[in-house]
């Protein structure tokens, strides 16, 4: 059991766990103290100061996130002395931060300008910086404002601790302290996978996404274009945020109708694109699998990874080439759809791919870098023209003056507007794997899988890696060479475990036969372009919308969709068939430590 010790803080006394932060201990006892480096998410550093708390019998103020509580002490969170302490590190942060605060993108949900209203700042008291300094670093996904940088360093242990890609670094010291790439490259030519985890994170304006709104509005004013947008489930769970909803209040139906407004021609839902994924990955590992069970073709790679991440993808591209093979060819739902709408969609409703714009809302900021791979271009045309985040389309709807609370529901349109509910929760970790194992299984065998409500929960959680075993008895005449198999499949979420999972593999400590990695923590629904703030608890309550969606539908398996086999029966033919091979499928590209975006 562990020790109990007793803390005064302000007069209120309560009792913590040894080892505790003071931090910790306020909020157990209904106190707040402002921060400005500390994020739930990140490993403590006590950089910035404005947590500072007078401790009594210790003659300097100490960082309330840093100070393990290892004694009974007393505390004072709000005394003249931390009160001035905590002004004057914020007047000094303020003083070297290029503010623009108007036309920053974070105006409004800023914690830096959140912080100097409630500390009543009014004028700047130290020499302050007019004009900005740095030149603006932006790639396809990301853009990097080093003016608005306040060193936090949330970035770099977001990029080093949390993701473990290193793409971020500190340079110089002191006053002189500098955010920056290895050797000061540009972003879009170092390891950075484009997953956006350090937007989410950075206090400021000091990163943000590569926002398209302006060409995405001159597009849809355009009278010879016809504008279609797909909607990810993550950010149908999420995007309510912005306007006012609890997290984990879905409202996809009000977004529907918000969209139209907007002036989208057609809004159909990714979840669509998803049940086709299952039915093109499906049929790929059952591939793979008889070619190596039965065949014993040792080039043919197992485990089969999942290839929705775009992150994940770029990862693996420069930290594990030598396991691409091992990659499902499957482009990811959003890429699938922009190939389906500029071919049989554009054929059956008569609309020239060339003027048609296809628009992906996805939670994702690596969406907007996978639209723009070379490779995804295989309906002759770019599949996908704009990727845009869950918070460039939440400007946008406010941009047009649109009441999101007040919106009727409306559903999809039709067809490609069907998915099901294994598609819905490809949002949440383990979504994928579960929506593949629901259908994977009844195809093999005839029967719903062993699982109460198809709720496949052992690969369900937020744990770092999950893994589970399925044993396959009794399958059709056609899978006989499947029986008595155990599948052995594995779950990562965050690519810091996914390093984990790919180095034990790496040394013969695991073997498995599909895994699923999704690159930001949560899956989806944490991804890089989510409203702000994230915590573990917001991502839990969207997993919670995600999966409370799921139960409500009727359709809940991939091969069971309509609009799926009416997809096959009219223009693919058949999974991993010739046609939907070229259209479905794709490579992927070996890259190093520094490489130039878009080779």
């Amino acid at each position: 059991m562990s020790e109990k010790i007793p803390v005064q803080i302000d007069d209120i006394t309560c009792e913590v766990e040894r080892g505790t932060t003071i931090l910790q201990a306020c909020k157990c006892a209904g106190l707040r103290v402002p921060t400005l480096c500390h994020h739930p998410d990140l490993e403590v550093a006590g950089i910035c100061r404005i947590c500072v708390v007078e401790v009594e019998g210790m003659s300097g103020l100490q960082a309330a996130c840093a100070y393990p509580i290892r004694q009974p002490i007393k505390v004072r969170t709000n005394s003249p002395r931390v009160r001035r302490a905590r002004r004057v590190n914020l007047d000094l942060i303020l003083s070297e931060h290029y503010g623009d605060c108007y036309t920053c993108v974070r105006n409004g949900t800023c914690e830096l300008q959140e912080l100097a209203r409630e500390y009543g700042v009014d004028r700047y008291r130290y020499p302050s910086t007019t004009t900005p300094k740095f030149k603006i670093d932006r790639s396809t996904a990301i853009v990097r404002d080093q003016n608005k940088c306040i060193s936090c360093k949330r970035c770099i242990r977001t990029c080093i601790d949390l993701q473990q890609v290193s793409a971020l670094e500190t340079a110089n010291r002191g006053h002189n302290v500098l955010i920056q790439t290895a050797f000061d490259k540009p972003i879009s030519d170092v390891v950075c996978i484009n997953c956006g985890q350090c937007i989410n994170r950075c206090p400021t304006g000091a990163l943000r996404s590569n926002m398209p709104n302006e060409l995405l509005w001159h597009a849809i004013d355009d009278p010879e274009k016809h504008v279609i947008i797909q909607t990810a489930p993550s950010p149908r769970a999420a995007i309510g945020e912005e306007f006012g909803y609890e997290p984990g209040t879905s409202v996809t139906k009000k977004l529907n109708a918000a969209l139209r407004r907007l002036g989208f021609d057609n809004v159909f839902d990714t979840n669509f694109a998803a049940d086709l994924t299952i039915m093109e990955e499906g049929t790929e590992l059952l591939t793979r699998l008889k070619k190596v069970l039965v065949d014993g073709d040792s080039s043919v790679k197992v485990p089969m990874f999942t290839s929705c991440s775009p992150g994940w993808v770029k990862y693996i591209e420069h930290y594990y080439p030598e396991y691409l093979d091992h990659l499902s060819s499957c482009k990811s739902p959003q890429q699938m759809f922009g190939a389906i709408l500029k071919t049989y969609y554009a054929k059956k409703v008569g609309i020239d791919p060339e003027k048609m714009v296809v628009v992906a809302l996805m939670p994702c900021v690596a969406k907007k870098f996978e639209c723009n791979r070379p490779e995804m271009s295989d309906s002759g045309h770019k599949d996908v023209d704009f990727g845009l985040t869950t918070r460039e389309m939440a400007v946008m709807i406010k941009e047009a003056g649109i009441h999101l609370k007040d919106m009727p529901d409306e559903d999809f349109d039709h067809p490609l507007g069907l998915g099901s509910g294994a598609g819905l929760i490809f949002g949440a970790t383990g979504g994928v794997m579960e929506a593949a194992i629901r259908s994977v299984y009844e195809i093999v065998t005839g029967r719903p899988v062993p699982f109460k409500g198809l709720d496949v929960m052992p690969v369900r959680g937020m744990e770092g890696i999950r893994d589970a075993t399925l044993t396959i008895e009794n399958p059709l005449p056609e899978y006989q060479w499947l029986d008595g198999v155990t599948l052995k499949v594995a779950v990562a979420h965050g690519t810091a475990n996914a390093r984990i999972l790919m180095e034990k593999l790496k040394a013969g400590k695991l073997a498995y036969h599909f895994i699923e990695v999704m690159a930001c923590p949560g899956g989806c629904l944490g991804g890089g372009g989510q409203p702000i703030p994230t915590s573990p608890e917001i991502r839990a309550a969207r997993a919670r919308a995600i999966y409370s969606e799921d139960h409500q539908l009727v359709l809940r398996k991939s091969h069971e969709n309509p609009e799926i086999n009416q997809l096959y029966a009219e223009f693919l033919g058949e999974p991993l068939g010739h046609l939907s091979h070229k259209l479905l499928h794709t490579h992927y590209t070996p890259r190093g430590r520094f490489f130039l975006e878009g080779l």
